[in-house]
């Protein structure tokens, strides 16, 4: 079974239903499923084969649909940029997924360094092309209206994922069709009650695992998926209402930002009939202040992995029941938490959180990582895969997150890693050390905090090193504070002692 066939089979059972929105832009169906067989027979034409990547780096909107839509017909590999990376973690990305075509907006042409120059890459712009460039609208016009050949069941590789890593360098998730199919068909809707009459506004970016896993609900049951180009809160509770959106994905931030105009336009919702989320823990206040204001409106949360794919949720009624609970797992997927050589923990007692959803790939958890058996080996051990994320579970089988073994920093539903910020802050001619982690905020869940020691006789002030960051990395990882110490607490073996730091500091931002 793949992602294409389940948009073609949709198409043709009801070919005129909408399909997505973005803006002016509407397609149904049968219009997608057109423009994904031309764009994939397009590509073939051109020399595309099965396993090649296609580097698909489109902000939210009707191309980035028709784009990944085309490329899953092909059998090649989607790989998904953010357009909110910088230049050097779009350089090595590129670099490491080596990509045979890659669609971008000439806005972001040059982002793409030296990789537009080689030769055999085929550059497709979204916009008005160069010398050495196509058009995409010419590529849609090239290709056949027909389906492309149909792909055989293996290899089933579908999307290469890239999600930063403990040593500073993202690493390349390999998710499967059958993942994607697993996750967003056979989990999400029947969790979430999805049927094809629903509407669904996607505030999360479609590089993001999270957006990817909404165009596969929509390709599965053949309901409409809701865009906008760049998020605007008013415009976000003006889309939903005008539309008469039935279920909305979005991280607490997202929703924190849409309150006010949530509150000023309640009785234009009354379509909204479930809120699903994931990426940070939803604050109480904040669920207070929705269901003030849409008392009719459900709230579903999840925890979840671009490597485990959905690991456990939270049920609507449970929000009441359990306030502050991950959830419970997911039906089929086998959870344990355990200490650090793999061993059950007791009940109550903080292990890491391990899953299996039969072999890597077939359902849930991502089959490898790419060109990169070490890190495999490391995370999928006898066919279970480490999240490094800490839980505890509860008498009544309820799984609470205790904390991130990996260092990992959620701000606005975004997932930041420590150690990648520690080696951008490193990179300065000022620093000596530096040690990052999170505290609270009141806005974003947690944010950046890095605490920073200078090289004797040098100078920096927390603007310039911000600033620096933001050269390095992608803009929401930056630190939102920064502390100078003459000292760090450290092990007897000189490790930074974070956990004190952390101490010492999240009693301050609580």
């Amino acid at each position: 079974m793949k992602l294409g066939a389940l948009l073609a089979g949709n198409a043709r059972r009801n070919p005129d239903a909408l399909a997505v929105v973005c803006g002016a832009r509407r397609l149904t169906l049968a219009e997608l499923n057109e423009r994904a067989n031309r764009f994939a027979n397009a590509l073939l034409d051109k020399g595309l084969k099965a396993g090649d990547r296609v580097a698909v780096y489109l902000p939210n909107g009707v191309e980035v649909v028709e784009a990944m839509a085309g490329v899953v017909k092909t059998g090649a590999l989607i790989t998904p940029l953010s357009p909110r990376l910088t230049e050097r973690e779009v350089h090595y990305i590129l670099g490491n997924s080596e990509p045979k075509v890659i669609v971008f907006p000439e806005s972001h042409r040059e982002s793409l360094g030296d990789h537009a120059d080689h030769p055999d890459t085929i550059l497709i712009c979204v916009g008005t092309p160069r010398d050495g460039e196509e058009e995409f609208e010419t590529i849609m016009a090239e290709g056949s209206a027909e389906a492309p050949p149909s792909l055989p069941p293996m290899p089933d590789d579908c999307v290469v994922s890239y999600t930063s890593g403990t040593t500073g360098y993202p690493k390349g998730a390999v998710g499967t069709h059958q993942n994607f199919i697993a996750i967003g068909g056979l989990i999400a809707a029947p969790e979430w009650e999805l049927t094809p009459k629903d509407i669904v506004f996607a505030s999360t970016p479609l590089s993001h695992r999270a957006g990817l896993a909404r165009m596969a609900n929509s390709f599965h049951l053949g309901n409409p998926l809701i865009l906008q180009p760049r998020f605007d809160p008013e415009d976000a509770v003006e889309v939903i209402a005008k539309e008469g959106v039935t279920v909305l994905s979005a991280v607490p931030t997202i929703i924190r930002l849409m309150m006010p105009e949530i509150e000023k336009n309640a009785d234009r919702l009354k379509k909204l009939r479930l809120v699903v989320t994931t990426g940070e823990s939803f604050p109480e206040p904040l669920k207070k202040q929705l269901f003030s204001a849409l008392p009719h409106v459900q709230l579903h949360s999840f925890l979840a992995q671009t490597e485990a794919g959905v690991i456990c949720s939270l049920r609507h009624e449970d929000h009441a029941r359990k306030p502050g609970a991950a959830g419970f797992p997911i039906p089929g997927v086998d959870l344990r938490l355990v200490d650090k050589d793999l061993k059950d923990v007791k009940r109550g007692e903080v292990g890491e959180i391990i899953v299996r959803c039969g072999v890597p790939g077939a359902y849930t958890i991502m089959r490898e990582y790419f060109r990169n058996p070490q890190a495999t080996k490391e995370t999928l051990v006898d066919g279970w895969l480490r999240t490094g994320d800490l839980a505890y579970e509860d008498e009544a089988g309820y799984l609470f997150f205790a904390d991130r073994a990996k260092d990992m920093i959620v701000s606005g539903g975004l997932n930041i890693y420590s150690r990648e910020v520690e080696v951008a802050l490193l990179e300065h001619p000022a620093v000596a050390d530096a040690a990052v982690f999170a505290v609270p905020d009141p806005e974003f869940g947690e944010a950046v905090m890095a605490c920073v020691q200078l090289r004797d006789g040098k100078k920096a002030t927390a603007d310039e090193l911000i600033a620096f960051c933001r050269e390095q990395i992608a803009s929401y990882k930056k630190p939102k504070h920064v502390r100078f110490m003459d000292e760090f607490p450290r092990t007897s073996a000189g490790k930074v002692q974070k956990h004190e730091l952390k101490k010492q500091l999240t009693k301050e931002f609580a």
